[in-house]
């Protein structure tokens, strides 16, 4: 009788368990709390505005900690020289708006007159030349001296709940300058497994100072030639157009439109369709040149971010935290990028879309 042989059954490998979540459900899920984390920005603008400001002034001053500590400064008179700059720094920036929107306002009184006039004179002139009513009442109704003061009185209300905030920015300023000096001592208390982090934060430290180092350059060589170019044209208070074109142009790529708006619509009030057409020149030639054809590509390869992110993250963030959003726009989309995309290695792609040229390199 024949023995039957057993032959053992061949193993098999098990079949990998499929994902908790589909990666569509998770794209959800992510924009589902990215919008909740929003909201929460929105209700809380006016405590997050000016928290982000503070921490922009002690980023850009932190460096001079270095050399003060190796020149054998004790932390505490370190930290102090970095508090008393940012606070000088604000001091300047404060000092320029208040003189700049009182002297609009007075400025606007004094042409009161004269831009009635020229409004009328304005929708005569497009009556004769056959446009329709529609277009005549709605460029009267943008230079409408009612308009330009109500104009005047909600960026006043706006400079004066900025100024407001300067408070909590100088409390921000204190305490983040405080702990600058703890936070460089974290390598040396977690090791090497902090590095990581501490890279990406300095990275991000790093992009902010060269953004605003670019900014602050290309805006006082625009203020002055405007500045000067408004006062050689005898167009009334040449230095407060001046200061709106260093400010504005902290604002990416429609910086320039908020700075020429005002300085055009004076030149035209007090000399006419001419002088406002050479007003506009002047700010195509000079500020279109620098801030929309040179500026961008210095302020690319400083924070390495798209054009496209660029001009949307404006409207974002000024949506998001109302008018400081608009000057933080570029740090605040750093930040978010190097909280949500730097740390993940399979978010290379996303970060490559955004204009960080180092993520399509090879990791090997």
């Amino acid at each position: 009788m024949k023995r039957r042989r057993l032959v053992a059954p061949t193993a098999v490998a098990p079949e990998p368990a499929p994902p908790a979540l589909s990666p569509a459900l998770r794209v959800l899920i992510g924009l589902a709390a990215a919008v909740v984390v929003l909201v929460g920005m929105f209700f809380a603008r006016e405590v997050i505005g000016p928290l982000a400001l503070g921490a922009v002034i002690v980023i850009i001053c932190h460096p001079l900690r270095h050399p003060l500590e190796k020149r054998g400064w004790p932390r505490w008179a370190a930290t102090t020289a970095v508090i008393v700059v940012a606070y000088l720094i604000l001091a300047a920036l404060a000092a320029m708006l208040i003189y700049a929107g009182a002297q609009f306002a007075k400025l606007v009184g004094d042409v009161y007159s004269d831009l009635q006039a020229s409004v009328r004179d304005l929708t005569g002139w497009l009556q004769s030349v056959g446009l329709g009513s529609e277009v005549t009442e709605a460029t009267a109704a943008i230079l409408k001296p009612a308009n330009v003061l109500s104009f005047v009185s909600s960026l006043s209300g706006s400079v004066l709940a900025v100024l407001t905030a300067f408070f909590f920015v100088l409390a921000y300023v204190i305490f983040m300058a405080a702990d600058g000096s703890r936070y460089a001592r974290a390598e040396a208390s977690f090791g090497p497994a902090a590095r990581p982090a501490i890279a990406r934060f300095h990275t991000f430290n790093a992009g902010v100072r060269r953004y605003y180092i670019v900014n602050a350059t290309f805006g006082a060589i625009v203020a002055i030639v405007d500045g000067l170019a408004l006062w050689a044209l005898d167009v009334p208070a040449p230095i407060v157009w001046a200061i709106l074109a260093f400010v504005t142009n902290f604002v990416p790529n429609i910086g320039f439109v908020l700075g020429l708006l005002p300085p055009a619509m004076l030149a035209f009030v007090v000399g006419g369709w001419p002088l406002m057409l050479i007003v506009i020149a002047i700010y195509i030639v000079v500020n279109v040149t620098l801030q929309v054809l040179v500026q961008p590509k210095f302020v690319s390869d400083a924070v390495n971010l798209s054009l496209t992110l660029s001009f949307f993250s404006v409207i974002f963030w000024t949506f998001v935290i109302g008018p400081l959003g608009a000057i933080l726009s570029i740090p605040l989309t750093l930040l978010v990028r190097a909280l949500v995309l730097e740390g993940d290695p399979g978010a290379r792609w996303l970060r490559w879309l955004s204009g960080d040229a180092d993520a399509a390199v090879n990791p090997a």
